[in-house]
């Protein structure tokens, strides 16, 4: 389990509990920087050397890039859906950089695409597993609506500058605080800048009605809210999946599974209206949620493990060799200190 953000756990952990199932082992790797969260009971690997010893069978990887010199198949599980945030043309969820071996897809939103640059590039295969962290939001628990005594909204924010709407919101959000009967829970992406998590850390300090729970990813608040209010985030549609509508503050690419607003003093009466979750509404939400994840019976991550036995089976017959990626293969290199050739120089003649 290769982790280089906090996002990173939630993601692996059903993964985890799968191979265990089948009476498998796992350990986690963390790259410099990634928070610790790991959980008793969990093994960590400290070293390259360390990985290397372990001698994985695969390497499962959420972020865009895993160590090329890691034994194993190398598995992109994806940190997220193909929901463009930004105003790019083209999604870079599709960007192929030549690290992986295998490409876990997740539904029509994804599948399509990467089985194209499969034939395109040639040197991995694409498998529909669905999304390993989706095991997780469909589980019969968490798909139980909430009876809260008075309304409660989940505020969350992208971190990427020109799109978070939290310095934009801050001082209406407060307003509504201290106005409104209802709960509010503040939860952000760890890149989110510290000054401005503070502001909301203020916020939750000051009214009884209000909750920071930091740069986490935890599902509790997600279960427990009626609503949510975001810009741009990925999160939206992970929030979706239990079938609870979305307000969002300049949507970057807004639909009609949305209630976007564009103006501050349209914000809480949109939070009204999704409060009452007009089935119009909700409607657009399952279609939407169903083009990005049909896969709900909790099996994602058996399918990625079986997506892995298959190619185990296959072999690389049929597939190029990865692209030769000199400098960001040195690059990775230099970031973990690993320089194998030089210190069997160093060594030579010891």
């Amino acid at each position: 389990m290769f982790a280089s953000l906090a996002y990173a756990f939630p993601i692996l952990r059903p993964l985890q509990e799968e191979i265990r199932r089948r009476g498998g082992e796992a350990a986690w790797f963390l790259e410099e920087g990634c928070p610790d969260l790991l959980e008793a009971g969990e093994r960590r690997l400290r070293t390259v050397d360390e990985v290397l010893t372990y001698d994985p069978v695969a390497v499962f990887s959420p972020a865009r890039y895993v160590p090329d010199f890691f034994p194993g198949v190398k598995v992109w599980v994806c940190h997220g859906y193909a929901n463009r945030k930004r105003f790019e043309a083209v999604d870079d969820h599709f960007t192929i950089r030549g690290w992986f071996d295998i490409i876990c897809s997740q539904g029509p939103s994804s599948t399509p695409t990467f089985r194209a640059l499969e034939r395109r590039h040639g040197h991995f295969r694409t498998y529909e597993t669905g999304w390993p962290k989706a095991d997780l939001y469909f589980a019969p628990d968490m798909q139980r609506l909430p009876r809260n005594e008075r309304p409660v909204i989940l505020y969350s924010s992208t971190f990427t500058r020109g799109l978070t709407s939290a310095p934009l919101l801050a001082r209406e959000i407060e307003r509504l605080v201290a106005v409104r009967d209802w709960e509010w829970i503040f939860m952000f992406h760890p890149m989110l800048d510290p000054a401005v998590s503070a502001l909301y850390e203020r916020i939750a300090a000051k009214y009884d009605n209000a909750r920071y729970v930091g740069n986490t990813f935890d599902l509790e608040p997600m279960r427990r809210a009626d609503a949510m209010l975001c810009d741009s985030s990925s999160i939206i549609l992970e929030f979706m999946f239990l079938d609870k509508p979305v307000v969002t503050f300049r949507n970057s690419h807004p639909g009609p599974y949305l209630l976007d607003v564009r103006e501050v003093a349209e914000v809480e009466g949109a939070l009204e209206g999704a409060l009452k979750r007009p089935e119009a509404l909700m409607e657009e939400v399952r279609a939407y949620t169903l083009y990005h994840e049909p896969h709900r019976d909790g099996l994602c991550s058996a399918r990625v493990l079986d997506a892995v036995d298959d190619f185990l089976a296959q072999g690389h017959v049929g597939l190029k060799s990865k692209p030769l990626n000199w400098v960001r293969k040195w690059k990775m290199r230099r970031k973990m200190r690993y320089y194998p050739l030089w210190e069997r120089i160093k060594n030579r003649g010891k």
